[in-house]
C-alpha cells in the first residue's frame, strides 16, 4: 500500500522532531539582534552618516593644522592640488573606526544611564528614566546629569579604541600638506614625505615605524579630555533636545522625526562648539608628532578658549557634525524602532 506507507512518512515522528529546529535556527539570528538593537542600529546608522558627512571633516582638519583664508580657499586649494579624492583621503579608517566606536559608545552609555539612574533612585529618591518616560515631562538638573555622567563614561571609554584610527586618519588627510610644507630641519622633512599618499594600513605601519607601538596613541591625553567632556556634553543635549521638542508637540519621540533630526543637529553643534579648542590643539600636537622620531620630545600646545586661530574650521565643523549626527540620529531611531516591532 503506497500511499500508506506515504502518509506514514509525513505523519511519522521525525520530521515532527526536526521542524523546531529550523524555526529556532532561524530565529536565533533575530532573537540576537533584536537583544542587542542598540548595536545594531548604531553601527548601520554610523556607516550612512560617516560617508555622507566626511569631505566636511577633512575641510575641518585641514584648516585646524594649516592655515587657510577661508574654507572656500581649502575647498579649492584641495581640489586644485588632489582632486575630488583628496576630500576623502583616509576616509577607510573612520569608517571601521567610528562604525566600532560609535556601536561601543553607544552600548557603554546605555548601560551607564541605566546604572546612574538607578543609583540616583536609591540615593536622592529621583528616577530620571522615569521621568523622562512621564508624559509632559520636561527636562530638568537630574536628567540632565544622568544622561551627561552616562555620555562622560562612554566617551572616556572610547578613546582608547579611538586614537589610533584617528591618528591615522589626520595623518592621511593632512599628508600632502605635510610633505609640501619646508621644514628647516631635514630629518622632520623626510619624515613628512615618507607619509605622503599611503593608504590606512600603511600610514599606521609608518606611524609605528617612526614612533613605535605607543605612537599610535600619540596625543592620548589631550583625546581623552576631549571625548569625556565633548560625549557628557552631547547626549546631555541629544536626550533634552528630544525630550523638551517631544513634549512641546505632544507626540512620542518615534512618531515625531523632526524633535530626532533637529536635537541630533543640535547636539552636534553645541558639543564642538564647547570643546573645539581641545580638539585644534590636540589635531595641532598630533600632526607636529608625526614628524618627531621615537624618543624626541614634542612641544605641546597650550589650549586657549576664546582665541581666534583655536576656532580655525569652527563653522565647517559644526555644519559636518549637524548633519552627521541628525543623519545618524534620524537612521538610528527608525532602524532600532523597527528592530524591535519585526
Amino acid at each position: 500500500m503506497p500511499a500508506e506507507s506515504n502518509v506514514q512518512d509525513v505523519t511519522s515522528p521525525i520530521p515532527t522532531r526536526t521542524m523546531p529546529q529550523l524555526s529556532g535556527g532561524s530565529e536565533k539570528p533575530r532573537r540576537w539582534i533584536k537583544r542587542y538593537r542598540t548595536e545594531t542600529a548604531a553601527s548601520t546608522a554610523s556607516v550612512l552618516s560617516t560617508v555622507t558627512a566626511f569631505p566636511l571633516d577633512s575641510v575641518k582638519t585641514r584648516m585646524q593644522t594649516y592655515p587657510y583664508s577661508g574654507v572656500l580657499d581649502c575647498v579649492r586649494v584641495t581640489y586644485k592640488s588632489e582632486g575630488i579624492r583628496g576630500f576623502f583621503r583616509g576616509v577607510f579608517a573612520p569608517l571601521a573606526s567610528v562604525t566600532l566606536v560609535r556601536t561601543i559608545s553607544f552600548s557603554i552609555y546605555q548601560r551607564s544611564k541605566h546604572v546612574y539612574s538607578d543609583w540616583m533612585s536609591s540615593h536622592l529618591g529621583f528616577c530620571p528614566l522615569e521621568h523622562v518616560s512621564k508624559a509632559g515631562a520636561y527636562p530638568n538638573l537630574g536628567t540632565i546629569a544622568c544622561f551627561g555622567a552616562a555620555g562622560a563614561t562612554a566617551g572616556s571609554g572610547i578613546t582608547f579604541v579611538a586614537c589610533p584610527f584617528e591618528l591615522t586618519k589626520l595623518s592621511a588627510q593632512v599628508s600632502v600638506l605635510m610633505a609640501n610644507q619646508k621644514n628647516a630641519d631635514p630629518q622632520r622633512q623626510a619624515i613628512a614625505l615618507s607619509y605622503h599618499n599611503k593608504g590606512t594600513f600603511k600610514t599606521l605601519a609608518n606611524i609605528v615605524k617612526h614612533r613605535g607601538f605607543s605612537g599610535m596613541y600619540t596625543g592620548l591625553n589631550l583625546h581623552l579630555l576631549r571625548d569625556t567632556l565633548g560625549t557628557g556634553i552631547y547626549f546631555a543635549t541629544y536626550e533634552s533636545g528630544k525630550q523638551l521638542l517631544t513634549t512641546m508637540s505632544g507626540k512620542d519621540a518615534h512618531k515625531n522625526p523632526i524633535a530626532v533630526l533637529a536635537s541630533g543637529a543640535l547636539c552636534g553643534i553645541v558639543s564642538w562648539a564647547l570643546i573645539y579648542p581641545i580638539d585644534s590643539v590636540k589635531s595641532i600636537y598630533q600632526r607636529n608628532a608625526l614628524m618627531y622620531s621615537k624618543g624626541q620630545k614634542v612641544p605641546i600646545p597650550k589650549i586657549h578658549f576664546f582665541r581666534r586661530d583655536m576656532y580655525r574650521g569652527l563653522g565647517v565643523s559644526m555644519g559636518r557634525s549637524a548633519a552627521v549626527n541628525a543623519v545618524f540620529f534620524s537612521a538610528f531611531e527608525f532602524l532600532k524602532k523597527q528592530i524591535k516591532d519585526n
